[in-house]
Formats: structure tokens, C-alpha cells, sequence
């Protein structure tokens, strides 16, 4: 997945569900980002993804299917919400109507919705997949919205011609070269610990929608936050179950694009629900975030529902089962009341400041020719090997080689990593140490 860049021209796709939205943006775009499923509701979050055409670059934000009137405590009820912040926040909109069922009562009351925007639209009739079926398409005429545009999202039909339009109705906006200043924080977690409600919290408004139903939450977001006096890019991803060979369809491709998210971000939130015992999901979303070198914050969530008992029992779970990231930093907040989350930021740069620190060759070696004498490497094999000297070739995470005359035994190993982490600091950030024999 790319980066999306918050200068350009926005175009929201919108419509009821299941008239193929996100089947039409994956053929603007021109690879297959937005899950689709032959069923309605998959996607429910606003969702921006880059696209090119004809020289010009422009956002292309996925909705959620609209509905006029839904049940206000549903989650279509923000699903709507969603579809229509999308519809004020962009720059042109694309109405996809599905040709083949005509224009409905829902449609004919989103028209109402985005004449009041005020922003132009482009009419689609979308699912004109044969000539038969395209002829359909001047029943549009009568929603008021100029001419409708044939289109067949599923087989390409149109998707040139419609391009062109909606690049000639583009406005012209600066576009933005650079983004290495802002730090990429991917949060994480299995389903239902709060991701989405902390993401909301920094926001301070709804940003990402929050159902008390599990796996609300499908595709990453993208949202650039002003938190902590700097500007932060967090992506919210959906929870990572079980196992992948246990999810099907919408949750299989959730989790592969949770799994791409990760490999995008500079630093992990690991987001656990502190109410409920540590789980087994919890351990292998950690162990991913470390085999993946990316920096590490646990925030043991939802810290407003752990009484006296469960407070004892946690911190016995941290100690036998967060043993192995001993070096991350755990902050206790509470998403729905806010409490404590002002500490995730100096956290978050704690971690960075880990994850991009590089010791120089000189003070590396005088370290470690001090640790040695102290400490020699166990013998093995009847011969001790001798370290002869150790470099740090690269950052994002620390990565060391040592040069041997034998092989260093793992625990060895990790006591240096332990005394390096002790006398740099490292917090936040896992650590590579590794051997090279030379005889």
C-alpha cells in the first residue's frame, strides 16, 4: 500500500451499499487494494488511496455504502456518518448508482445530500456489462445530475473515458515531495481491544468507526493526527485473529493488508485489552512486530474497567508472558475516557529515538573489549572462542555484527544485547546481534 498524500485533490466514491464501489476504485487505481465480496457492508471506514492518470496524481477515498435512515445505535449509523464527512472533505465526487437495479428511493435521497455539498459530481451508471444493459443508463438522466457515464467496474468497460473526466474536473492543488518528517505509527491488536476508540481519542473526533461487534474495522486508515506538539501518521489496522488459515474472504484480506501495514510503519502501538487475561493472539501480533524490526509501545487499554484483582493478576501475566520485550515501554490508558493518553507520544519518541540509534565503531569495540575481559565467552568444544572485534551496519532496528574465531553461544548472545542495552539504552526497539567466524 502507498502513502497518500494529504495536498492533492480528494474524489469520494460514494453510494448505497453494494453498487460496487470499491470493485470501481481498485480499476482507478490500478491494482487491487480495497477488499471487495459479493456481499454488501465489506468496507465501512473512509479509506484513501493514490492514483495516477494522464500525468496528474489524485486521491481516490472509499466510503462505506450510504443509507438514509438507519438504526441511530447501528453501525450503518456511522458507517452513513463516515460517507457523508467523505462527501464535505472532497474535492469531486463519483455517485455510482448499479445500472442494472435502477435508480432506488436511497439514491434519490443521497442526491439531496450532495447537492447541499455544493461539490461537483460525476453520475455513474456502473455494472454495464454488456450493450444490452447499457441502455439502462438514460433512466439516470432523471436524478438532476447531468449525464450519466456508463461503466462496468468488474470487466473495465468505461474506465478510461471516466478517468479523463475526472481528471479534467480536478481542481489544481501543491503537491507535497516530502514525508519523511512525519513518523508512521501503526496500531495494533487483536480484535475488539480499542484500536479504532484510541485513534478517535488522539483525533479527538471520529476519525475511524467503533462498534462493540469484533472486526469492525477492515481496511488500514490513514490519518494524519496533530498529537503530542508534532504531526503523527497512524494507521489503523484490523485485528489480527488467530490464525490466517482460520479467516475467510473480507477477514483473510483484512489481515494480509494488517500484515502490509505493519511493514509500512516506523513504529508499533501493540493496543491490549488489560480487562481480560493476556492472550495467545496478543503474544504472536508481539512476536510479529519484532520479527519485522519495527519499533515497539504496548498500551494496555480500556485501563478504566481493570479493578484492584485484575491488577494484580496483570501484572503477574506481564511478568511470565512480556518477558521477551522487556525493552518496550507499556503505557496504561483508558481510549474511551482519554486518560493517560498524553504519554503515548513521548513514548512513541523514546521508541524512534531506540529504533535510530548508532553507536560508533570506536565506543562499540572499547565496550565490548570491557565486557569481555569481565566476562569471556563460554568455552566450547574444549577451545574458547575470541572475539575479535564487533560493527553496527546498519539502524531501524540496531543491528550488530560480531567477528569470532568460533561460534558464540546463544546465550552469550543475548548477555550482550542485555549490557548493550544497559550501557545505550535501546529502549523500545528490538536488537540484532549476530556472529561472523573468521578463523
Amino acid at each position: 500500500m502507498t502513502e497518500v498524500n494529504s495536498e492533492l485533490p480528494i474524489v469520494a466514491v460514494v453510494g448505497r451499499p453494494n453498487v460496487g464501489k470499491s470493485t470501481l476504485i481498485n480499476r482507478l487505481i490500478g491494482r487491487r487494494e480495497a477488499i471487495i465480496e459479493d456481499q454488501p457492508g465489506v468496507t465501512r471506514d473512509r479509506v484513501k488511496y493514490e492514483a495516477q492518470w494522464n500525468g496528474r496524481n489524485f486521491i481516490v477515498m472509499d466510503t462505506g455504502g450510504w443509507e438514509p435512515d438507519p438504526d441511530p445505535v447501528s453501525i450503518n449509523a456511522q458507517v452513513s456518518a463516515s460517507a457523508e464527512f467523505a462527501i464535505r472533505e472532497a474535492d469531486l465526487i463519483l455517485f455510482i448508482i448499479d445500472i442494472s437495479v435502477g435508480a432506488l428511493d436511497e439514491e434519490v435521497a443521497l442526491v439531496n445530500v450532495i447537492r447541499k455539498s455544493g461539490k461537483p459530481v460525476i453520475l455513474i451508471g456502473n455494472k454495464a456489462d454488456s450493450p444490452e444493459i447499457e441502455l439502462a443508463i438514460h433512466e439516470l438522466w432523471q436524478l438532476g445530475l447531468g449525464e450519466p457515464i456508463p461503466v462496468s467496474a468488474l470487466h473495465g468497460r468505461g474506465s478510461g473515458d471516466l478517468l479523463d473526466l475526472v481528471v479534467a474536473a480536478l481542481p489544481e492543488r501543491r503537491a507535497i515531495e516530502e514525508f519523511d518528517q512525519i513518523r508512521r505509527v501503526v496500531l495494533l491488536g487483536r480484535p475488539n481491544v480499542g484500536k479504532s476508540s484510541l485513534l478517535n481519542s488522539l483525533a479527538g473526533e471520529t476519525r475511524a468507526i467503533v462498534d462493540s461487534v469484533a472486526g469492525t474495522t477492515r481496511d488500514p486508515i490513514d490519518e494524519e493526527l496533530e498529537f503530542g506538539g508534532e504531526t503523527w501518521r497512524f494507521i489503523d489496522t484490523a485485528g489480527i485473529r488467530k490464525h490466517a488459515h482460520q479467516a475467510s474472504g473480507t477477514e483473510y484480506y483484512a489481515m494480509l493488508r494488517t500484515e502490509t501495514a505493519l511493514e509500512r510503519g516506523e513504529v508499533a502501538i501493540l493496543v491490549i485489552d488489560a480487562s481480560e487475561p493476556i492472550a495467545e493472539q496478543d503474544l504472536r501480533i508481539m512476536s510479529k512486530v519484532v520479527d519485522s524490526g519495527r519499533a515497539l509501545v504496548i498500551a494496555m487499554n480500556k485501563w478504566d474497567l481493570v479493578d484492584e484483582d485484575r491488577r494484580e493478576a496483570l501484572e503477574r501475566e506481564k511478568e511470565r508472558e512480556l518477558n521477551q520485550v522487556e525493552w518496550a515501554e507499556r503505557i496504561n490508558i483508558s481510549a474511551k475516557t482519554g486518560w493517560h493518553k498524553d504519554r503515548l507520544a513521548p513514548a512513541l519518541r523514546r521508541a524512534l529515538e531506540g529504533w535510530q540509534m548508532r553507536i560508533p565503531t570506536s565506543k562499540l569495540n572499547s565496550f565490548l573489549g570491557a565486557l569481555i575481559s569481565a566476562t569471556p565467552p563460554p568455552v566450547r568444544g574444549g577451545k574458547q572462542p575470541k572475539i575479535l572485534f564487533a560493527t553496527q551496519p546498519s539502524t531501524c532496528p540496531p543491528r550488530f555484527v560480531i567477528f569470532a574465531s568460533g561460534f558464540l553461544e546463544p546465550s552469550y548472545r543475548r548477555f550482550i544485547e542485555r549490557r548493550l542495552r544497559e550501557e545505550f539504552g535501546f529502549a523500545g526497539t528490538p536488537v540484532e546481534v549476530s556472529v561472523r567466524i573468521r578463523t
